[in-house]
């Protein structure tokens, strides 16, 4: 039993240190809320999962798939601002997860449950973790200019639509495993608090 607390422990360190990394480039993008209703956005693959039986994470990937689809195709054809996508998303997720959310299990979905983490579930977690590491530090530079200015970015001939694309999957991932961890509400909490409290000290 001690060793599956600690493997949860370690789990819990790993999501919450690759969320304060991508978080950090969230913030110089303005974008810290979108964790927030990509988190809501996992609900209802949360209550199918408590419904049937299988992995939160996994009922969570498809919806926030989807969410970061809709967000990157909505962000280059319309002129929304992306708080307002991000609304549109958070009122969707929240809408469809409560007409199949077991009353009963609306605590595991809303706030998640770290102790659920089984060994092979950890192992994979850490494997995408590391993964999703390496892939941000590769493309920070880039998305930090992306940030700065579109316009310096494109005479760079940087793929701005493709780096975003990057961008908001490395979310959607590291969503997917926080929810298991913090649940549906806390996601936005996971990223931008790390970040935050770093860029003031």
């Amino acid at each position: 039993m001690e060793i599956h607390y600690l493997l949860s422990l370690i789990v819990g360190i790993f999501i919450g240190a690759a969320s304060g990394y991508l978080g950090s480039l969230m913030l110089s993008k303005r974008m810290a809320l979108v964790a927030g209703p990509l988190g809501h956005l996992t609900l209802p693959g949360i209550a199918l999962a408590l419904i049937y039986g299988f992995d939160v994470s996994l009922g969570a990937f498809p919806f926030v798939i989807l969410g970061i689809i809709v967000i990157w195709l909505f962000e280059m054809r319309t002129k929304l601002p992306m708080e307002a996508l991000t609304a549109i998303i958070f009122a969707s997720g929240v809408a469809v997860a409560f007409l199949f959310l077991p009353i009963a299990q609306a605590e595991t979905a809303l706030v998640g449950d770290i102790s659920q983490v089984s060994f092979w579930d950890g192992v994979i977690s850490i494997f995408l973790c590391l993964s999703l590491f390496l892939v941000i530090r590769k493309i920070y530079p880039k998305m930090t200019l992306i940030s700065i200015s579109e316009d310096l970015a494109k005479v760079e001939g940087i793929n701005i639509k493709k780096y975003n694309f990057i961008y908001l999957a490395a979310i959607a991932i590291i969503v997917a495993l926080g929810v298991k961890i913090v649940g549906g509400l806390l996601t936005a909490a996971l990223v931008a608090i790390p970040a935050a409290t770093a860029r003031n000290l």
